[in-house]
């Protein structure tokens, strides 16, 4: 899984060029100067960004390193206009983001299925001399060249659409946290960042109603300055409603984990502290009542917390409910 999902590609764009107007002049059996009749050239093809909902990578665009548009067709006599040139569509999983390298501009949003914008447009045609034709000047010799075609450097940068996001440090449970509240499957090892890429599922609530819920890389001190896994991670906690910190029971000091998780969101981008909080402590089943007791007077009295085991389905439905609520206030 880790080698199949892509969230950053950088590619080089050229739109078409627009067809040549034409410089043509209707030539009859009975009249050899029946006046101009020079048709307009066809727009340079765009190139198109489309939202595709059943894509959760930019894997499949892994080797399209060069996209290139159709040129449009020259306009030609009758008064024909050339082919516009044909588009480029480039599809994309919802949550894509797409810039400008150069200037590090973010020029479109894609997060609706179908969601369609034009990314580079494609040059214009130009106009045939007909279109030039006045009662002072019946016979221009004169025709629009078409317009050239844009080019650059861009990126597509994908961040992961999920209601609730599991923050945490490696091997704190969240992968095996996933695999119970939900029908993925992640990867799930007792050693650090097994999971390397976000892991999506859906948890069924109650009615019929569910919501979507990521499993990703597991944070570690730095993050926020790149290291380890870094920015690919941060990255995606930015589209998540609700961030669920994971903090696992033999843990050595709650509070002080649960700080240097905070601090990194804080230093990546302090607006991610504005997001609603609740806090896990996993592999609950390892404490009594009493140790659990202890634990929560070291959290933060204003994040709700919850005391978890995957194993025996411990307080799931109690998770289930503090999330939704925080999801639907």
């Amino acid at each position: 899984m880790e080698k199949n999902f892509i969230d950053y590609i950088r590619i080089f764009c050229h739109s078409g060029k627009g067809g040549a107007g034409s410089k043509h002049f209707m030539r009859t059996k009975f009249n050899p100067q029946a006046g101009p009749d020079g048709g307009n050239g066809g727009r340079g093809g765009h190139i198109i960004l489309r939202g595709n909902k059943q894509l959760w990578t930019l894997l499949h665009l892994r080797y399209y390193k060069n996209v290139i548009a159709e040129n449009g067709e020259v306009g030609s006599k009758n008064n024909s206009s050339g082919a516009d040139g044909k588009d480029i569509i480039i599809e994309v999983p919802l949550g894509t983001i797409a810039r400008n390298e150069e200037a590090n501009i973010k020029e479109a949003e894609i997060l609706e299925n179908g969601q369609e914008f034009i990314w580079l447009r494609g040059g214009r045609g130009g106009l045939g001399n007909a279109n030039f034709a006045t009662a002072t000047n019946q016979a221009p010799e004169y025709a629009q060249p078409g317009e050239q075609g844009t080019e650059g450097w861009k990126t597509l940068e994908l961040k992961v659409l999920a209601d609730v996001g599991l923050v945490g440090f490696p091997n704190a449970g969240k992968s095996t946290l996933l695999s119970v509240l939900t029908a993925a499957k992640p990867k799930i090892a007792d050693y650090a960042f097994t999971t390397l890429t976000p892991q999506l599922g859906i948890v069924d609530y109650r009615d019929g109603r569910s919501f979507c819920i990521a499993d990703l890389p597991g944070i570690i001190e730095g993050a926020a300055e790149g290291k380890g896994l870094g920015h690919r991670f941060l990255r995606h906690i930015e589209r998540n409603a609700v961030l669920l910190f994971l903090i696992p029971s033999d843990s050595n000091n709650y509070k002080q984990e649960f700080e240097i998780l905070l601090n990194e969101l804080r230093e990546y981008n302090p607006e991610l502290l504005q997001k609603d909080f609740i806090i896990a402590i996993s592999k609950a089943d390892m404490l009594d009542n009493e140790m659990q007791e202890t634990i929560a007077k070291e959290l933060p009295e204003n994040i709700p917390h919850v005391f978890i085991s995957s194993f025996i389905n411990q307080g799931l439905n109690d998770l289930k409910d503090l999330l939704w609520n925080k999801l639907n206030l």
